[in-house]
């Protein structure tokens, strides 16, 4: 029977506490011998990262108890935290441990436990690793080290190293065998060629982000495992305009082909594709073609924004063909032969595959998701073209009729520029909205900001559509997956190409009589935590909004309050600070508090230290007295990002409830919200 109930009040069966056991995806997919490894959420575990086996017989084991957590905080947003091969004793596996983020060796199949491989520091954030590479020959892991020199974030050094397997470095830092210098501020762990005499990795320097521009690295390999001869090959080559100006080449990953040439993902056209290039071939100074592409004028993406070092979109098999996460918007894996050109894709529901894949002989390991199924491992075998779930597999745990009804849209945007997001409209087998009334809406706005909201299963987005509220999520100018021109509409942009990209599709929404105009609000996180500020700032179109471990004042941001990684991120999202000061402060919704007249939540992790605490306290200082409805929640315990159970189900409810309050629902499951003039 169907109730006719107003929107926003209907009741549902996906409660907070189911969307918190189900918050994140496995990531970092990789092969050991004959098994399938990877790492996933366990939010009712503290929010640890579990690296998981799939045994032969097809069951799915933990490889480590509680509290160890595989997890790297490279560059804080870490990176391939584990490696592992198989000796004559079985497993062997290689994992950065968050709590310390020590390098730890592990038998699975022994009786022993972990032993370290690297020592501790007492020297700032101390010594990190990440994206492991394991060379027993030598009795090493090969890795990228991120060392702290003093106290500040921006005091740190980063090299490829060489780790002792025997645990002779664990109280000793000199045993560490460093392969490169610190030349490069940014560099990958390595990827070694088939006869072991080469290395390839990326490097790049401040103030490039990755996606602005990189630099393709070979060196070779000497008898004694040490590297010569290091050279840059392609990429970013001197060739780019200076600092603040436009960007170069972006280089977003390395493979080397059996034939010895080097594959390499580039972004030279304006969209991230597959390339090929002879390292001892004549170089692009020489005035020949260095390199050429192996799938070219498809106007899609083979590749993405390197947030996380080890990251991959494609891979090469051993009969020569590659394996290739490719598309426009969302994405799909297909097998790309290099000689034709020829791409042929992979069918089932998966619309989205993220970053991360293995091959083992004829089959292909990634993780994805789609529309109406979370993101799981998935296996394409090429010799059959059938391509399956093997592990981690979606289980509906409710009643797959209460999921959203997506769909992708192109909305047109100030300057007439295309904008594109999924809509999600309030859904329910169980209940109608009252004839002429329209639903509440909700802008989700992603974060990075270089990154994009994908098409897939979210619990959360059920959650609120199941009871009546709409998602808009916004793939901004700025976003990726549409190629490069549209990712640099956010140059020097920031704060106001977001902004007005998701007022546009707001407005839409309401002008067709999709949305209740009275009833918008806005949401986001990190980054999307500036775009809800900076909105509720500059427009009174949104009703009330939530703003996630925010940026909220420029200047601080840019002067040592985050992470080394992104400390010159602002460069281009707004430009130079001593050229523009003004302009941080103008844009900052930290001193424009004033202009707030909607009611907001602010949600913060007490431990992130990419965007810290102090931001929010700033600018909590600056509404107290104003008359501003608000409430804050502070989490001990969490960084950026929540990854707690009982964080996830409190973040969740509270969110319900501003919008119970501001929309004028009627609701008795989540608790009222108090919010504070």
């Amino acid at each position: 029977m169907v109730t006719t109930a107003p929107y926003g009040s209907w009741a549902s069966p996906i409660d907070a506490r189911t969307v918190a056991a189900h918050d994140g995806r496995p990531a970092f997919v990789g092969v050991v011998g004959d098994e399938v490894w990877w790492t996933e959420p366990r939010p009712a575990e503290g929010g640890r990262r579990a690296l998981v086996r799939l045994r032969p017989d097809g069951a799915e084991e933990s490889v480590l108890p509680a509290p160890w957590n595989v997890r790297s905080r490279v560059l804080e947003y870490g990176g391939q935290p584990w490696a592992g091969t198989v000796t004559g004793h079985g497993p062997l596996v290689v994992f950065s441990n968050f709590a310390d983020q020590r390098l730890y060796a592990y038998a699975p199949d022994s009786d022993e436990a972990p032993y370290p491989l690297t020592p501790h520091s007492g020297v700032g954030a101390g010594l990190r690793w990440a994206d492991p590479v394991l060379c027993p020959e030598l009795g090493e892991v090969w890795c990228v080290l991120e060392e702290f020199t003093g106290d500040r974030p921006t005091e740190v050094r980063r090299v490829i190293a060489a780790v002792p397997l025997d645990g002779s470095a664990a109280e000793h830092r000199a045993s560490v065998r460093e392969l490169t210098d610190d030349g490069h501020r940014f560099v990958t762990g390595p990827r070694i060629s088939a006869d072991g005499r080469r290395a390839a990795w990326i490097a790049w320097d401040h103030p490039r982000m990755p996606w602005e521009g990189t630099l393709a690295m070979v060196a070779g390999i000497t008898g004694k495992g040490e590297f010569e001869d290091i050279r840059p090959l392609v990429g970013d080559l001197g060739t780019h305009a200076p600092q603040g100006g436009a960007a170069g080449e972006s280089v977003a990953q390395v493979e080397w082909a059996a034939d010895g040439s080097l594959l390499f993902v580039s972004d030279v056209s304006g969209w991230w594709e597959v390339q090929r290039i002879d390292p001892d071939g004549p170089g692009e100074g020489d005035g020949a073609v260095a390199s050429r592409g192996l799938c070219p004028a498809r106007q899609e993406e083979f590749g993405g924004p390197l947030w996380n070092v080890g990251q991959r979109w494609f891979l090469p098999l051993e009969n020569g063909t590659l394996a290739v996460i490719h598309g426009r918007g969302s994405t799909t894996l297909g097998i790309l032969d290099p000689v034709s050109g020829e791409l042929v894709d992979s069918a089932g529901p998966w619309t989205e595959w993220a970053p991360t894949l293995a091959v083992h002989g004829s089959r292909v390991l990634g993780i994805a998701a789609g529309p109406h199924s979370s993101y799981e491992i998935v296996e394409l075998d090429t010799c059959t073209g059938r391509a399956r779930g093997i592990a981690s597999r979606h289980a509906d745990v409710l009643d797959p009729a209460y999921y959203p009804r997506p769909r992708s849209r192109t909305f047109t945007g100030p300057e007439g520029r295309e904008i594109h997001a999924h809509i999600y409209p309030p859904h329910s087998p169980d209940h109608r909205a009252p004839d002429g009334e329209l639903p509440p809406y909700v802008v989700w706005a992603h974060g990075g900001p270089t990154s994009h909201a994908p098409l897939v299963l979210d619990l959360e987005i059920a959650y609120f559509t199941s009871r009546g509220i709409g998602v808009a999520e916004v793939n901004y100018g700025g976003s990726t997956g549409y190629g490069r021109a549209y990712r640099e509409r956010l140059r020097g942009q920031w704060g106001v190409v977001d902004v007005e990209d998701c007022a546009a599709v707001a407005r839409a929404l309401a002008d067709e009589g999709t949305a209740d105009r009275a009833r918008l609000a806005i949401r986001g996180g990190s980054a999307g935590g500036w775009t809800a500020a900076a909105s509720l700032t500059a427009t009174d179109l949104y009703a009330c909004g939530t703003i996630s471990y925010p940026i909220l004042d420029l200047t601080g941001w840019a002067t040592g309050e985050t992470h080394d990684f992104e400390s010159r991120y602002l460069d281009s999202l707004v430009g130079p600070l001593a050229e523009v000061p003004d302009r941080y402060r103008e844009r900052s919704p930290l001193h424009r508090a004033d202009r707030i007249t909607a009611p907001f939540l602010l949600l913060q992790g007490l431990d992130d230290v990419i965007c810290p605490p102090a931001q929010c306290e700033r600018f909590l200082a600056e509404v107290a007295g104003r008359g501003k409805p608000h409430a804050y929640l502070a989490f001990a315990g969490e960084g950026h990002g929540f990854r707690r159970e009982e964080t996830i189900v409190r973040a969740v409810e509270a969110e319900l409830s501003l919008y119970v309050r501001t929309f004028g629902l009627t609701r008795s499951d989540v608790p009222a919200l108090e919010l504070r003039g």
